[in-house]
């Protein structure tokens, strides 16, 4: 008996998602201390948790106990930082946990997901692990959408029954790009037939105030927040989404019921009470994502697109430094402990990503990418 032919055939064929590779495997495979690494690659904050969040942790005395399964301390703080009524949060062990609840709630096998690439990596994965339909509409080249495109293919789609188009992910600030989404385009979306998912995972980094506050008014619009970003709680796996009433009241049916652990919820609570903090690390990433771009746009064989996020995506020419394509840049920068992320799919396969990081990383890089330019030009 061949034991692997009873897992579900769509498993089987399907492609897994590729992470970054974790720090301290790199670290050793650089041979470079952990301390000299200089990390841009995932869109961390480098400023890490607030110093409340800490001395929460530190002093946690009931992590021998189940959480609260309907985080309910939780809920309640976001509410009171976002504005909106804690009925419509959900919280999930990240972003990526209340991605999979929503794809396991709406799609039944061969629904279809609408996907706008190039974008976060998860939603194709997420269409994948459900047996959805994916369908992609590219957006333009300067990644911005196209929303007649968009309009047009789901109204190509069946709207009733098998094969129907059900969900809509669209990342604002998108990633890896940066870009937004304006007001005018999230209302035509929001005319179509399915449910708008915006992921505002960056949103805190830009000028676009969140429309989480739209949720009230659109019984098919859910809104995706995380504290992996503007708290620095990556390594914690906090995130929520904010849904209609109408739809939170199924997703409780199906999430697992002790998540975010006790202590991501005590460092998220923690990391609310503090917004002072907050605000100064978004000011400090912003500021420095500002002197970043001015000193790459002086490098002619980097193109560096506009963006609202804690990162820059940048196109490398051809006329590049000896290496003179992306991949071996990024190889080339990791190899003196400089960490930045190259996708290699389509559309972005001649980029390069990175993030923000403190001054003296930006520094670092610098260097190190000017050093490369001279040694191409005494080739």
């Amino acid at each position: 008996m061949n034991v692997e032919n009873l897992i579900a055939r769509h498993l089987r064929e399907m492609s897994p998602y590729t992470p970054i590779v974790p720090f301290d495997v790199l670290s050793k495979r650089l041979g470079i201390a952990r301390s000299e690494i200089v990390k841009l690659d995932a869109n961390e904050n480098p400023y890490g948790p607030s110093p409340r969040a800490l001395d929460a942790l530190a002093s946690a005395d009931m992590l021998h106990i189940y959480p609260d399964p309907d985080q309910t301390a939780l809920r309640e703080a976001i509410a009171s930082f976002i504005g909106i009524r804690a009925q419509h949060i959900l919280c999930g062990s990240g972003v990526d946990e209340v991605i999979d609840i929503i794809g396991r709630a709406f799609i039944e096998a061969g629904d279809a997901i609408i996907d706008l690439p190039p974008t976060f990596g998860m939603y194709r994965f997420e269409a994948d692990v459900v047996h959805a339909r994916y369908i992609t509409v590219p957006r333009r080249a300067d990644f911005s959408l196209d929303v007649p495109a968009i309009c047009e293919r789901v109204n190509t789609l069946p709207h009733q029954g098998a094969g129907q188009p059900k969900l809509l992910f669209v990342a604002n600030p998108n990633n890896p790009d940066g870009s937004l989404v304006t007001d005018s385009d999230l209302k035509e979306l929001l005319k179509l037939p399915l449910v708008v998912v915006l992921d505002e995972a960056y949103i805190d980094f830009s000028s676009q105030p969140s429309r989480a506050s739209w949720v009230s008014e659109n019984d098919n619009l859910i809104v995706l927040r995380t504290f992996s970003k503007l708290a620095g709680l990556a390594g914690m796996r906090v995130g929520y989404g904010v849904f209609p009433l109408t739809v939170i009241q199924h997703l409780w049916k199906i999430k697992q019921p002790y998540t975010p652990n006790a202590a991501g919820a005590v460092a998220a609570i923690a990391a609310l009470s503090d917004p002072g903090y907050l605000r100064d690390t978004v000011q400090k990433l912003v500021s420095e994502r500002e002197r970043l771009g001015e000193y790459l746009s002086s490098f002619d064989w980097l193109h560096i697109y506009p963006s609202e996020a804690n990162f820059l995506l940048c196109r490398v020419s051809e006329r590049a430094t000896g290496y003179r394509n992306a991949r071996h840049l990024k190889y080339t920068l990791e190899q003196q402990g400089i960490l930045v992320r190259y996708f290699d799919k389509e559309g972005l396969r001649d980029c390069i990503r990175i993030s923000v990081g403190r001054p003296g990383d930006t520094d670092k890089l610098i260097a190190a990418l000017k050093q490369l330019s001279g040694q191409g030009e005494s080739r």
